[in-house]
């Protein structure tokens, strides 16, 4: 059983709810729930989301309509650390979460700043000679690495973000502590620690230097700018290891790697704190997606064990 669903002091209707849906969860982490055809010739492993489980909203609205079953009552709410760490947008890709955060920063009331990053090619030694002669600075601006630090980074006061380097562990700045923006500087960021066990200190983070290396770039990429992203929206990736009181899974593509739809699903602790929105082709809601699981995976453990 999925333990972000064992919870004491529950009646019977609740304790039998809770088991049917860590027995759906568990058969999606299994990849055992029954398959359906979407259109012949296509063999993926369609599964059926229920129906309960669906935001149901039109093709214009879908972003809004996401964000207000999380995030409820947010205008009254989005400086709340307890409101805000228990809920999340996630999604497989970083796009739609980037989109989701966009929409959000907007909600939130106050001005918006604007920090850009400094990107430069790096001189380290692997670096072909002269090969940042060969790039300009607005095409180095414009690349996107995932969880690596982005160019240009909208705040405002009360934004939540999320640390994506270790700073000061011992100050609980670590990499995926959540924080408050209190107070936006042009040199420095002041904040207030939402989760971890400095919860409602205040900290001060800087802008720091890392590189980033693509196989597909003849050189090292090398950026400055503050290790935090907005984080009202996450990726499943970003999502582990976190329980959620309300969940909101964006499918917006089908092909997942192994696993991760399970991981999106099984970070709510109750089925009520979970709704996802699947996009089909048209750009409407759909009620289908694929769940990648790679039962090899499983069996060479089980192997291993009995031999």
């Amino acid at each position: 059983m999925n333990m972000r669903l064992v919870i004491d002091c529950l009646d019977s209707v609740a304790k039998e709810e809770i088991s049917k849906f860590s027995d759906w969860v568990l058969l999606v982490g299994d990849g055992t729930l029954p398959i359906v055809s979407r259109a012949l010739g296509d063999y993926g492993a369609w599964i059926q989301i229920p129906d309960d489980m669906l935001i149901v909203t039109t093709a214009g609205d879908r972003i809004r309509g996401m964000i207000d079953v999380v995030y409820d009552n947010f205008s009254f709410n989005f400086k709340d650390e307890t409101y805000l760490c228990k809920r999340a947008i996630v999604s497989p890709s970083n796009d739609v979460a980037d989109e989701m955060n966009s929409a959000m920063i907007l909600i939130v009331p106050g001005e918006r700043k604007e920090y850009l990053s400094f990107d430069c090619v790096s001189k380290c030694s692997d670096t072909v000679g002269n090969v940042d002669l060969l790039y300009t600075v607005e095409f180095l601006n414009s690349l996107k690495v995932n969880h690596f630090l982005d160019h240009c980074l909208v705040l405002k006061v009360g934004v939540q973000v999320m640390l994506l380097r270790n700073l000061n562990q011992m100050a609980g700045l670590c990499n995926g502590t959540r924080l408050i923006i209190t107070n936006l500087a042009n040199r420095i960021l002041e904040a207030r620690i939402s989760t971890g066990s400095n919860i409602g200190d205040i900290v001060y983070v800087p802008r720091i230097v890392l590189s980033a290396r693509n196989k597909k770039w003849p050189f090292t990429l090398q950026r400055r700018q503050f290790p935090i992203r907005v984080c009202y929206a996450m990726t499943i990736t970003k999502s582990q290891g976190q329980t959620l009181l309300a969940v909101g899974l964006y499918l917006r593509n089908p092909g997942f790697s192994h696993d991760k739809l399970y991981v999106g699903v099984s970070r709510v602790t109750s089925k009520r704190g979970l709704k996802i929105f699947v996009e089909d082709g048209d750009n409407g809601c759909g009620k289908y997606t694929k769940n990648i699981v790679y039962p090899e995976v499983f069996a060479s453990p089980r192997r291993s064990l009995s031999s």
